[in-house]
């Protein structure tokens, strides 16, 4: 923060936290009273973030060691924070980590790093040669249930996080049939709730993590007409918190700072929708519909990560893009390598409307 008073004044304009009002949005509570001990200017750390996580593809410190078993999805949020962080990876490093992931495929198909290798094909698409697309879909069949679910691993649950993962995967390799998507948005449509938003299962709470699967498996299979938007625009624009800035998770839950990106990604892909039906009289052309300011400071202060709400992409969203969590360019590199690939042997190519199908 600037000695100089005017820019000190021109802080306080900035900053929600300096303005002298800024305790007017209180309820009282003694986590906002906690929560207000903290406020001050913020910036990210970029250079110890990058560092930290450069540490992370090198050995996980003895405190992950209970981790051990989870490694390919810690590895994709290390990447993905790389890669929004404008972090290089050398293509030697992107070939040993494609390696070591690729021991981790399971003989039967199971695979927890598609999204890893799409970052990594960024740098080579060499990366992609330890994935075998045959058992991938032989797995997510087999998973796949008579209601339209999908079961997370063998004898794993079942619920709406299945679903999405199975038709990202799936979409992104080329892999999505008639056959694996035969009942599916039945069961996402069933998880809508009274309030607007998905729940794990049918006649569940309504919960920020579920609906972002849901409303993003949707897009995929190109069938958000189905869904109620407008009152799921309501209920997300309202889990924004007046003090704090950040997300709750649910309705009258507490401020959590993993739903900055939770409810936070839901409001590109509720504006892409809105465009792509021809219902955008009330969108911004600048903006998404959440304070993204009161979110920075939360996230600056609290978190640290800042992608949804520091940028806005308006009119250069398309087709099904921002439900993957990748960055663009990450997706097409995914989408060029796979596009002329055939479908495994003996299925048949989907019949759907979504956006970006074959």
């Amino acid at each position: 923060m600037a000695s100089d008073p005017n820019q000190a004044d021109q802080d306080t304009l900035r900053f929600r936290c300096l303005a002298p009002d800024f305790e007017q949005f209180k309820f009282n509570d003694e986590v906002e009273e906690s929560i207000l001990k903290c406020y001050r200017i913020s910036f990210l750390e970029r250079e110890s973030h990058v560092e930290f996580l450069l540490k992370g593809l090198k050995q996980l410190s003895s405190s992950y060691e209970c981790l051990d078993s989870s490694l390919p999805w810690l590895y994709y949020w290390i990447l993905h924070s790389l890669e929004l962080l404008e972090a290089p990876i050398t293509e030697d490093k992107a070939l040993q980590i494609a390696d070591f992931l690729g021991h981790c495929q399971h003989r039967e198909g199971g695979f927890g790093a598609v999204n890893s290798l799409c970052i990594l094909s960024n740098i080579t698409d060499r990366v992609f040669n330890v994935l075998n697309r045959e058992k991938l879909y032989n797995f997510l069949m087999r998973m796949k249930t008579r209601d339209g679910a999908f079961q997370m691993h063998d004898g794993g649950e079942v619920d709406i996080r299945g679903v999405y993962c199975a038709l990202s995967v799936a979409r992104l390799t080329k892999i999505l049939t008639k056959e694996l998507l035969e009942g599916v948005a039945d069961f996402i449509i069933r998880c809508q709730t009274y309030e607007g938003a998905f729940a794990r299962d049918p006649g569940l709470e309504a919960h920020g993590g579920y609906t972002f699967c849901g409303i993003t498996a949707l897009v995929l299979l190109g069938h958000t007409e189905r869904c109620d938007l407008q009152t799921l625009q309501r209920w997300t624009a309202n889990r924004q918190t007046q003090l704090e800035g950040g997300f709750q998770g649910r309705t009258n839950i507490l401020v959590d700072g993993c739903y900055s990106f939770w409810q936070g990604a839901m409001f590109p892909i509720i504006h892409m929708i809105s465009c792509t039906d021809d219902d955008d009289q009330n969108l911004s052309a600048t903006r998404w519909m959440f304070h993204q300011e009161a979110l920075q400071e939360y996230i600056l202060i609290c978190c640290h990560g800042l992608s949804v709400a520091q940028h806005f992409l308006g009119g250069l969203l398309s087709n099904d893009i921002p439900v993957y969590n990748l960055s663009i360019d990450s997706v097409i590199m995914a989408q060029q390598h796979f596009s002329a690939m055939m479908l495994p042997a003996g299925r048949t190519q989907e019949e759907s409307s979504a956006p970006g199908g074959s």
